[in-house]
């Protein structure tokens, strides 16, 4: 392990409880450098899938633009670069004030002919009768692709938002019990009844039905109820990026559940990232540098429109974790930068992987050999980097798996882009002054 650290300051923001560290500042460096032979690790997935968010209007955190409002041609442009560019789902986000997921999800499916739109849903604001209805529409509308991501909720403040206040374990029996209805709409064969917990109603269905199959169901979380559902029901469990040992340790834990229930499908592992790309280590050092800067100032000002919940420190685990790496350490493993969590209040998934297209690609190589298979990636400049990922960093995933179907071995990549694990990339990492 190799430690460097220059203490950064932190700047009070009036009336909120949490503070925006000036940036750039360096923390240590957690990294112990592995052997990286031929041999695939037997935890490895031998396939990927790619997401990544939907982006309604240009504006980010480095730009931010004040106005809620879709720009439609933006829009079509940066979902068809997804398509482009090779990726195969496309997260459409949820909140109180966010556009309609199940609307956008629509659009998403009629502008693409390949792209799999994910619908994040919150079951308190759709009965789940009604969401199974939607979602085989939509899966109707779009020839099998539709996938749906259900948040329980992870700030009480924003639930209440829109009427809901459960306490956060029994928001989550609620997905549980939303998730039995949702599967048993789309297959019965003849109508049913149900009184459970939180639903109750009479003589339903056969309902509308998806298009060949049920739909993927994902669920995220960190907590205790999250596992215990995700293990026992979910398609797919879905992670913010941590540490590479820590996230195959909840691996593990989600799987163990998962076999626990007799589960002969393990869910499938879905982890987020926002890349910082250069042609060079060093130069995405320079820009990574730039941007948290920015970033810090962004949310200092509080002119990227976040609630006073995305504000206040988080209740949900998920965030807590992450500010919990960022204390300890910034740079992880061999690209991952915890900065951005820091500056941001882990405000949603926040990690980045740092450095050239080969050495994000290897990091990402990383997780998968840790047994990610979806992996969501999206950048700062969102429609730039969303071109510039799909023509440099997907294919060399891509090419190493298929280097690895062909001949039963790992390539050069892993062992040739090292990033953290080499000397000058933690030289760059560490830099004070920067072109």
């Amino acid at each position: 392990m190799s430690s460097v650290h220059n203490a950064g300051l932190s700047v009070p923001i009036p009336g909120l409880s949490w503070t925006a560290p000036d940036a750039p500042a360096y923390g240590p460096i957690m990294t112990s450098a592995p052997a990286f032979d031929h041999t695939i690790p037997e935890t490895a997935s031998p396939r990927v899938e790619f997401i990544s968010l939907s982006h309604l209007n240009p504006s980010t955190e480095l730009n931010p633009i004040p106005t809620r409002g879709i720009d439609l041609e933006y829009f079509r442009t940066y979902v068809r670069a997804l398509e482009d560019g090779g990726f195969d789902y496309t997260l459409l986000p949820y909140g109180s004030n966010t556009a309609d997921s199940f609307v956008v999800a629509s659009a998403v499916g009629q502008l693409t002919e390949r792209i799999k739109p994910i619908v994040a849903l919150r079951p308190n604001t759709t009965f789940p009768l009604v969401a199974a209805q939607k979602l085989a529409t939509l899966d109707q509308l779009t020839e099998g692709r539709a996938v749906v991501h259900l948040i329980s909720g992870g700030s009480d403040a924003e639930q209440a938002r829109q009427g809901d206040y459960l306490p956060k374990d029994r928001r989550y029996a609620r997905t549980s019990e939303y998730i039995d209805l949702l599967r048993r709409a789309w297959t019965e064969p003849a109508p049913f009844s149900h009184s459970g917990e939180f639903y109750t109603f009479d003589d339903f269905g056969p309902g509308f039905a998806p298009y060949d199959s049920p739909i993927p169901i994902s669920i995220g979380g960190q907590s205790d109820e999250a596992f215990a559902i995700g293990g026992e029901k979910a398609d797919i469990f879905s992670f913010w990026g941590e540490p590479l040992d820590d996230l195959r340790g909840e691996i593990e834990r989600v799987h163990g559940i998962a076999r626990a229930a007799g589960r002969t499908t393990l869910p499938r592992i879905w982890v987020t990232f926002r890349p910082i790309v250069g042609r060079t280590d060093e130069e995405a050092w320079q820009k990574a540098h730039t941007y948290v800067a920015k970033i810090a100032d962004t949310f200092r000002a509080a002119a990227y429109g976040k609630q006073r919940h995305q504000q206040a420190a988080p209740q949900n685990v998920g965030s807590q974790r992450a500010l919990a790496f960022a204390e300890q350490a910034e740079l992880y493993d061999r690209a991952l930068w915890t900065r951005t969590a820091a500056v941001t209040n882990a405000a949603g998934a926040s990690t980045a992987l740092v450095g050239s297209a080969e050495t994000v690609a290897a990091a990402i190589l990383d997780y998968i050999d840790r047994g990610a298979d979806l992996v969501s990636i999206r950048g700062y400049d969102t429609l730039n980097d969303a071109v510039d990922y799909g023509r440099h960093v997907l294919p060399l995933v891509r090419q190493e798996l298929a280097h690895r179907a062909a001949t039963g071995q790992r390539g050069r990549l892993q062992a040739d882009h090292l990033g953290n694990y080499g000397e000058d990339y933690r030289r760059y990492a560490t830099a004070q002054e920067h072109a």
